[in-house]
């Protein structure tokens, strides 16, 4: 499964690319304003700090402004993956960004229904909303495995399954376990996979018999 990181920050980026862990980077209108900097500027940095898919999202609502302004965001670097809000007008602007060769992130999706849409528009990838449908009582990881067998039940269907709104380590496992594509997760739950208390007491009680042994590695 493929690792994206929701984020604009590229120090976080950077580590977490150095060890592997990047394979893409989300980001929304939020994530933007809240950095504080130059759009575009920001996205330039951003896909040069990965090889992979950087998710630049359109803010018109209507077909015309999100395709025009599709253009505008895949101008900026050969890896942007213009990000769509899951209307018929951002399924018109799916389909005609994807004609022109972009590809496409179909996002804020919330349904089976509205994945099968996304698919037959040619996204490139689905973005089901995991914590906001988990925040209403709402099955989240359910949706996902809805999802992967539609998919899988149409073969023609290539769009990948982008986990979204990752809240914990557990919708990860989830994920993996259903056979997701990829997940995008804040740097800060990326980097929680890694913790778990016997791996903590383990290293401890190792390094304690290896103090007293008075032994060293030179």
């Amino acid at each position: 499964m493929k690792f994206f990181v929701d984020t604009s920050d590229l120090d976080a980026i950077r580590e977490l690319a150095a060890l592997g862990m990047v394979d893409g980077v989300t980001t929304n209108p939020s994530i933007i304003a809240k950095s504080g900097k130059d759009f575009k500027t920001l996205i330039a940095d951003i896909c040069a700090l990965t090889p992979g898919p950087v998710s630049a999202e359109v803010t018109a609502t209507d077909a015309a402004g999100m395709i025009r302004e599709g253009e505008i965001l895949a101008a900026i670097a050969d890896n942007v993956c213009v990000k769509i809000p899951l209307t018929w007008d951002g399924l018109a602007a799916t389909k005609a960004l994807t004609a022109k060769g972009f590809k496409t992130n179909v996002t804020l999706c919330f349904s089976t229904n509205q994945a099968l849409l996304a698919a037959k528009a040619g996204a490139t990838f689905i973005s089901p909303f995991v914590g906001r449908l988990d925040d209403i009582s709402s099955d989240g990881m359910g949706l996902i495995a809805d999802i992967r067998q539609v998919y899988d039940n149409y073969p023609n269907l290539e769009t990948e399954i982008l986990v979204a709104s990752v809240r914990s380590a557990e919708h990860i496992r989830q994920s993996a376990l259903i056979g997701a594509d990829v997940a995008t997760l804040p740097p800060e739950v990326l980097r929680s996979l890694i913790k778990h208390p016997l791996t903590d007491s383990g290293i401890a009680s190792f390094m304690a018999d290896w103090e007293k042994s008075g032994q060293k590695i030179d």
